[in-house]
Formats: structure tokens, sequence, C-alpha cells
């Protein structure tokens, strides 16, 4: 039925929000799309799982570890890598986060090899309700209510929290905010450590519905970039509301016309809105004018 198609498009639609806000945190920043936010989310879910498995930590203590390592792992990046790029342009700048990409995927690879885990949550997907003609799992109820909480969180964050404000400042005018006071490479490292926490959350929601090995994020990464172009590069409500779409759009492909190429609907979705609407469905197109 219609009504269980887009319940069910809601959990995976958390997922593609999530990814897509953690890009476009970057890109309103540094008008960079950070390729290896898929990687650096996926290596995060990894060392979640070793505290977990290996080391036994309770579920909470291997959550915020994950956290605190995405934070770090994307100061590393900002800080090690784009910082110091000799020829600091956006072509130089996305080549360094697929180059980033590739490696965080090597390492995984070696480290954990390709065999599929699976991740323990203690949130189990088997366990269902029903909501009304739907059946939805408790750990899609989770997924979805974390997203929101998350969502919440940010629009605070940068409403109120001075932090938060500068990061705004930065986004609109870096050469402003250096003036006004404001260290704006310290916040470039606090953005890109924000993004790459909301990454790692979507790596650990997506973990124990599908499979943890080094592939894990490969397609919600794409789908990610869709949501995040199809609601506006730089609008956080738009490309939250953008993974939403996405995922319903998908589903009712793959429910009405062909679940074969319900794949490509990300791809679609991607040259129709760059072709008609580049600044995205939520999003204000700026002209530049020299």
């Amino acid at each position: 039925m219609l009504f269980e198609t887009i319940v069910n498009s809601l959990s995976f639609g958390s997922l593609y929000a999530l990814v897509a806000l953690a890009m476009v945190i970057i890109y309103k920043t540094s008008e960079v799309p950070n390729f290896g936010q898929g990687e650096m989310a996926m290596l995060s879910t990894f060392v979640a799982f070793s505290l977990l498995a290996t080391y036994k930590y309770s579920f909470v203590v291997s959550f915020v570890g994950a956290l605190l390592f995405a934070a770090a792992l994307g100061v590393f990046l900002e800080f090690t890598f784009l910082r110091r790029a000799k020829d600091p342009n956006i072509l130089s700048l996305i080549l360094i986060t697929l180059g980033f990409e590739m490696i965080l995927y090597g390492v995984a690879s070696w480290k954990w090899g390709a065999d599929q885990q699976l991740f323990p949550f203690p949130i189990s997907d088997q366990d269902t309700f029903n909501l009304g003609p739907a059946v939805l799992s408790y750990l899609n109820l989770a997924t979805v209510l974390i997203t929101l909480l998350l969502m919440l969180m940010l629009f605070l964050f940068f409403r109120y929290t001075k932090v938060g404000i500068a990061m705004k400042a930065t986004q609109q005018n870096a050469m402003a905010a250096r003036i006004n006071g404001i260290r704006t490479n310290r916040i470039l490292s606090i953005t890109w450590a924000l993004s790459s926490m909301i990454g790692a959350v979507a790596g650990m929601l997506l973990a124990p519905i599908a499979t943890l090995d080094p592939n894990l994020m490969l397609d919600p990464l794409l789908k990610g970039f869709s949501s995040a172009v199809l609601g506006g590069m730089t609008s956080l409500v738009g490309a939250a509301l953008g993974g939403y779409i996405l995922s319903i759009i998908e589903n009712l492909f793959g429910k009405y016309v062909s679940l074969e190429f319900k794949s490509i609907v990300a791809f679609g979705i991607i040259v129709l809105v760059l072709c008609f609407k580049p600044s995205g469905l939520f999003a204000r197109h700026y002209v530049r004018k020299v």
C-alpha cells in the first residue's frame, strides 16, 4: 500500500538526511563537497564495532568513543590535508577528499577485511509494531527519532550558541569574520569535526540494518549527496527534506515501476535538479557579478 511504502521510506530517508546534513555543513563553509564523508562514517562505525565486540565496552561508551574518533578524523583531514593545500582551488580540494576516501577504504579493508560483520545494537531490527496498515521495526522508529533529535540540536546549536553563530558568520564571509575576531581556522576544524560526527551517527544507525563491511557507506553517500543536491547544498533544512523526498521517490519507483532500476533514481534526480534548478528545491540561487 502507498501509506506503508511511505512509512517504510522514513527510516532510510533519515539516514540520507543525516549524510546530506553532514555534507551541507562542510559545503556551506568551504564550498567543497566532501566525498570522503562515507568512508569517514564507515571507519568510525568500525571503531564502535571494535569497542563493542573486541574490548567489550558498553554500547554507550562505544558510541561516544566512535563519535570522538570521528571528530578527530574530521579535524585531521581539515588540518593535515585541506588547510595545507598549496593550490586550494575547489577542484584540488575535491580531489583531496576523494584521495582521503580511498585511503580510509584501504585502511578499513586492511584492518577488518572484507568479511561482513553483524553490528550489535541495543534495539533489534526484528522487533516490529503496527502503525495503521504499515509494519515498522523499533530500529526504524529509533532511527527516525534520533535523526529528528539531531536536527533539533543542530538548529539550536546554530541559532543560540557562540560557536554556531561563528560558524554561520564564517560561512557567509570568512574575511569579515576574521576582521571581527573570529578564528576562522579553528571554526573550520570544528565544522569538519561536527560533520564527521553526524556522518558517524548515520553509519552506526545503518550498520544494524545492513551488514558492516568497507562498502557500508558507498550507496548512502551517493543518496546523501543526491539529497543535498535535491534540497539545496546551502540549506540544512532543504538537505534534510531532500533525504526524505528521495527515499520516498525511490521506494515508490521500486514498488510501482521497476525494482531493478531503483538505484538509478538518485542519478536521475541529480541530473534533473542540476539542469532545471541548480540551487536545489529549497535554497536560493545567487548569481555572482564581476
